[in-house]
Parts: C-alpha cells; sequence; structure tokens
C-alpha cells in the first residue's frame, strides 16, 4: 500500500508581511522522510530540463498522490519566507535507492530540486509485481492575495490601498488586460512605503487589472482584476467604446475591453425618429474588438448607420459615412425583395413599417409610390447593396418637396399681388407695407438659417474626416453649411475657382459668414501667398477649394472688408492661433473645441441677441465633434493620453522599466 514518505519546503520569496500560517524554523529548504526511509536533499537546484516519460529499465517507486500547502518559516517574528510544502505518496514494492525531482514553476521563475531515497528491504512487501512509472504527478498551489493591497470605494472615487513598511520598495502597474494579445499598459510608477492610489470612477473598465511586486530579484507579481464585475467599470466601457470607418466597407470597434458584442446596419431618417435596423434583408454580425469588420454595402449614404447590441440592448449607434457624406438626407429606402422565377416586390421604409409599392395607404411613401418606381426605373436612385435575395435603394425626395413648396410660394406671390395692389391704392400706407414686407423677409432669412461656407485645407484623410465632423455637427444648428467635400460633383464639373467664387457671392451676398478652418497645411499655403502671389503647383489635391480661395480672400482681407464677414478657426493640440499669419488676426480666431460657445456666437446674425441656448448647442456640437478628434489625435489601438489613470496618467508618467 502507499506510504507517506517526506515532506519538502520550496522558499517562494520575501512576503512584507507576517501571514497567518503556519511558522517552522530551521534552513529554507528541508526533508522529512517516513520512519524507515532515508533521503537526503541535494545542496543545490538541479537544471530544469523538460522531457518524456519513458519506459523504466527496473524497479521503480511509484507516485501515487501529491498534496501542497503554503508555510512560513520565519528567522525572527517579521522576517518570514513564503514556503511551499510537498507531500508526494509513493507505492514501495522492491528494495531500491532512487532519485525523484520535484519541479516547482512559477511566473517569472523555475526550481527543480533532486531527493535520494533509500527504501530498506524491512518495508518491501514480497509476492507482488513491481510496477513500472506511468505518469507524473501534477498539482497547482493557488498563492493567497497578498493583504497589503487592498480596493476600497470613497464616493465617486476607488483607493488603491498598499500597506507596506517604510523601507519596502515595490512597482505598481495598472494596465488592460486584454483576452487576445498582449496587455496594454496604462501607468507604472516605482513606489517606497504605504501608498494610497486613488482612481476616478470613470476610469474604471472591466479589464482593469493592477499588478505590484517587490523591488527585488526573481520577485513573483502579484495581478488582481478587481473591477470585472463592477457595474460603474461596465457602463465606462460602453462610454468609451468608438465606432471606426475605415473605408467604405470596413469598421472596427475601439474599446479598451473585449466585449460580447453584435451589429447590425440601421436607417435614420431626418426628424428623430428611431433608427431603423435592416434585419432582415442584412443579418447580425458578431463583433470584436479592434478587428476590422466589413459590411457588403456598394455606396455609402449619410443616413446609414451602426447598431451595436449587447445582451439584446442597444450599446452603441452611430452614422459612420455622415462625417464625409453631409447631413442626413430626405430620402426613401426602398428593400426590394427576390423570390423564385425572377419574382420581385419592393417597399418603402418607414417609422409605421415597409409600405408595399404601390400602394393605397395614406402614408407618403404610398402617396409618392408612382414616383418613387420610375425614379428607380430612370436610374436616379442609389444602389446601396445588392445580392441573390433582395437590394437596397437610396431614392431622393427633395423634388417632390420643392414641388409641392413651389405651388404654395406660387400662391403666396399671388397673395402678396393682390395685397401690393390694393395696398398701392391707398398710398399713405405704402411707406409702412414695404415695412412689413422688410421685416418678413429678414425674418424668413432668420428661420432658414444663416448660410456659412467652410474653406479649409486637405492636409490628409484624417483631417478631411474631422472637418466633416464639424460641418455636420453645426448643420443641427440653425445654419446651412456648405463644404467642398459635400459637392464634389459640382466642383469636379465646374472646377474649384468657379466653384468657390460662386460659394462665396452667395453666402456674403445673403449675410452669410466664410470660416476659415487654419491647419499646418492652411498656414503654409497663406504664407506662400502673403510671400510670393502665388502657391506651389501641385501642393495639394484637385478637390482643394482652400488653395482656389486664396485669390479672392486676400483681397477682402487686405481691402478691411474681412471684419464681419470672415471667422477664423483651428483644432486645440493641432495648431496655435499665434501660428495664423497676422493678417489673417484680423477678425477673430478661435480654438476649437475650448472656444466653441464664442465660435457659435460669431457665427449668429449680426444683430440677433445673444441665445440663451448658446451653451447647451455648444455642448450638443462638441459630444457631435468628440469621436472625430479622438480617432484623428488617437488612431484606433494607441492608448489615448486623456484617457490614463492614476497619479501623472499620460505620455512619460512614472518610471517605466
Amino acid at each position: 500500500m502507499p506510504v507517506p514518505w517526506f515532506l519538502l519546503s520550496l522558499a517562494l520569496g520575501r512576503s512584507p508581511v507576517v501571514l497567518s500560517l503556519e511558522r517552522l524554523v530551521g534552513p529554507q529548504d528541508a526533508t522529512h522522510c517516513s520512519p524507515g526511509l532515508s533521503c537526503r536533499l541535494w545542496d543545490s537546484d538541479i537544471l530544469c530540463l523538460p522531457g518524456d516519460i519513458v519506459p523504466a529499465p527496473g524497479p521503480v517507486l511509484a507516485p501515487t498522490h501529491l498534496q501542497t500547502e503554503l508555510v512560513l518559516r520565519c528567522q525572527k517574528e517579521t522576517d518570514c519566507d513564503l514556503c511551499l510544502r510537498v507531500a508526494v505518496h509513493l507505492a514501495v514494492h522492491a528494495s531500491l535507492q532512487a532519485q525523484v525531482v520535484l519541479s516547482f514553476q512559477a511566473y517569472p521563475t523555475a526550481r527543480c530540486v533532486l531527493l535520494e531515497v533509500q527504501v530498506p528491504a524491512a518495508l518491501v512487501q514480497f509476492g507482488q509485481s513491481v510496477p513500472r512509472y506511468e505518469k507524473e504527478l501534477n498539482h497547482t498551489q493557488q498563492l493567497p492575495a497578498l493583504p497589503w493591497l487592498n480596493v476600497s470605494a470613497d464616493g465617486d472615487n476607488v483607493h488603491l490601498v498598499l500597506n507596506v513598511s517604510e523601507e519596502q520598495h515595490f512597482g505598481l502597474s495598472l494596465y488592460w488586460n486584454q483576452v487576445q494579445g498582449p496587455p496594454k499598459p496604462r501607468w507604472h510608477k516605482n513606489l517606497t512605503g504605504p501608498q494610497i492610489i486613488t482612481l476616478n470612477h470613470t476610469d474604471l473598465v472591466p479589464c482593469l487589472c493592477i499588478q505590484v511586486w517587490p523591488l527585488e530579484p526573481d520577485s513573483v507579481r502579484t495581478n488582481i482584476c478587481p473591477f470585472r464585475e463592477d457595474p460603474r467599470a461596465h457602463q465606462n466601457l460602453w462610454q468609451a467604446a468608438r465606432l471606426q470607418l475605415l473605408t467604405l466597407q470596413s469598421w472596427l470597434l475601439d474599446a479598451p475591453c473585449s466585449l460580447p458584442a453584435e451589429a447590425a446596419l440601421c436607417w435614420r431618417a431626418p426628424g428623430g425618429d428611431p433608427c431603423q435596423p435592416l434585419v432582415p434583408p442584412l443579418s447580425w454580425e458578431n463583433v470584436t474588438v479592434d478587428k476590422v469588420l466589413e459590411f457588403p454595402l456598394l455606396k455609402g449614404h449619410p443616413n446609414l448607420c451602426v447598431q451595436v447590441n449587447s445582451s439584446e440592448k442597444l450599446q452603441l449607434q452611430e452614422c459612420l459615412w455622415a462625417d464625409s457624406l453631409g447631413p442626413l438626407k430626405d430620402d426613401v429606402l426602398l428593400l426590394e425583395t427576390r423570390g423564385p422565377q425572377d419574382n420581385r416586390s419592393l417597399c418603402a421604409l418607414e417609422p409605421s413599417g415597409c409600405t408595399s409599392l404601390p400602394s393605397k395607404a395614406s402614408t407618403r411613401a404610398a402617396r409618392l409610390g408612382e414616383y418613387l418606381l420610375q425614379d428607380l426605373q430612370s436610374g436616379q436612385c442609389l444602389q446601396l447593396w445588392d445580392d441573390d435575395l433582395g437590394a437596397l435603394w437610396a431614392c431622393p425626395m427633395d423634388k417632390y418637396i420643392h414641388k409641392r413648396w413651389a405651388l404654395v410660394w406660387l400662391a403666396c406671390l399671388l397673395f402678396a399681388a393682390a395685397l401690393s395692389l390694393i395696398l398701392l391704392l391707398k398710398k399713405d400706407h405704402a411707406k409702412g407695407w414695404l415695412r412689413l414686407l422688410k421685416q418678413d423677409v429678414r425674418s424668413g432669412a432668420a428661420a432658414r438659417g444663416r448660410a456659412a461656407l467652410l474653406l479649409y485645407s486637405a492636409d490628409d484623410s484624417g483631417f478631411e474626416r474631422l472637418v466633416g465632423a464639424l460641418a455636420s455637427a453645426l448643420c443641427q444648428l440653425p445654419l446651412r453649411v456648405a463644404v467642398d467635400l459635400w459637392s464634389r460633383r459640382e466642383l469636379s464639373a465646374q472646377g474649384p475657382v468657379a466653384w468657390f467664387h460662386a460659394q462665396r457671392r452667395q453666402t456674403l451676398q445673403e449675410g452669410g459668414v466664410v470660416v476659415l478652418l487654419f491647419s499646418p497645411g492652411a498656414v503654409a499655403l497663406c504664407s506662400e501667398w502673403l510671400q510670393d502671389g502665388v502657391s506651389g503647383p501641385g501642393a495639394h489635391g484637385p478637390h482643394d477649394a482652400f488653395r482656389a480661395s486664396l485669390s479672392c480672400v486676400l483681397p477682402d482681407f487686405l481691402q478691411g472688408r474681412a471684419p464681419g464677414s470672415y471667422v477664423g478657426a483651428c483644432f486645440d493640440r493641432l495648431l496655435h492661433p499665434d501660428a495664423v499669419p497676422a493678417l489673417f488676426r484680423t477678425v477673430p480666431v478661435f480654438t476649437l473645441p475650448s472656444q466653441l460657445p464664442d465660435f457659435l456666437g460669431a457665427l449668429q446674425q449680426p444683430r440677433a441677441p445673444r441665445s440663451g441656448r448658446l451653451q447647451e448647442r455648444a455642448e450638443q456640437v462638441s459630444r457631435a465633434l468628440q469621436p472625430a478628434l479622438d480617432s484623428y489625435f488617437h488612431p484606433p489601438g494607441t492608448p489615448a493620453p486623456g484617457r490614463g489613470v492614476g497619479p501623472g496618467a499620460g505620455p512619460g508618467a512614472g518610471d517605466g522599466t
């Protein structure tokens, strides 16, 4: 039968305080054998070499059970080593002298010890076959959590309390643990003595982990991830998540931690109605953080958005194509379903559902169903998706709305003509009528919103997406924004110079404002024009209206006509206002988003009162602009300095090793 024959203690490393475990006194490594056995531990460790189990040529000791427990081996009251005690049960059936190898492995070190065992003949049971070595025994001992590291909450803040002696030196690291790939370091510092590290609750995410280790050779590192089940951490994770559009079809989900999610396309119509998932005909797709995903689209559209769900709850929704293609359009989405024998049916997606075409229903799409089908057959609708089961088409509705308003305006003009004849018959009232008519025209222009022409230098594609995001955000206000990003077809047909002259003339005639968005590329172009009067050939792309605009922008500034009609702006961290040439600083130059309220105030009508909602609108624009700023200044896969944790978080914080 098996005979328990020895106890072995292996030193793991020095602990800064005394644990409430069994205490032993003596050398660090020691052996204790069962009565009758003789065993001797080698003076030094042996080299740990990997190998396979092979048949033994003769009798061996057969291992049958392995057991471990933690003990303390103390020289003084507070000078203890944490040790592992190993008990091995062996079956003995022959008189022999054998060698036993015990391998202890723990990151980042490993130990192998050799023990010689002498089995006397008195312990041998005769008449039984001698077993051969058939297997190796493995056992994992979980180390206890160190009592000198505690996590406590204090209102909205979280405290990391490290209760160590004043002479104790240790390293502290915060990182995002990743299911796939290496951890993402967030903050690291070497510290001494007792410490209390304060974390803001907004920095907590489920994968935020803490690593602590004594600054000693081959010290064991303790890792804890205390926020895996924290509801605030899960809420912060979704608030930090961002959708990034890479190409027309490819995009990715950027988030600090891995999370279970699925995504689908949806269609968002103007007017505040909920975004309607396009499932079917499309399907939900599983999402992996930082992994490029693709939708089978033929064309992009500003009304197409991406919805991300987790546990059947909507967590994230962004209209990725709006930044580059402009604000939402009043288009109708047609769903084509294809069946067997070349049968197909069409329906128009509306808030109430998908209305079959043609239809006698009272919805807008049903009333215009005949015209929509004609537009589809004549090729005026944009095909967004196509496969064997169906297709998606976006059909414009602007011309039908314009026709309806044309009839309204015609009726108004007839009424105004009749009224003018009546009033002209009464000369005493002519001036009053003209005054009222002028006020009506002004109020109508105010209701439509002030025109704003946005000019910029196309430094790179990332900056263009940032400009598109700003233009889209401004369109949500009472502003009519024009930017070359949304007029590529007209720009190519007319040419940059002609297109800009027409836009500038129309904007200024309507009492609008021209916004010069300065960047390093724009400043370089302005400097060239001020010095030489021309810009370097081929310095920018064929659609760069800013390059073409300088020929008529400069005279407005040189002749003093710019104040009141022009406004300058630049992005924080990209360009300092002092870098803008002095000539262009004769008009206000604002930094965004830090001076958004003042910037939006400058875009209002010159004599319009300061709206009490200006701060609210500035916050609305800032929220819409923030994802584009994060994407431009912190591309996916790189940690953002503004989102660091711990004292001195950010680039260069701590004493990194």
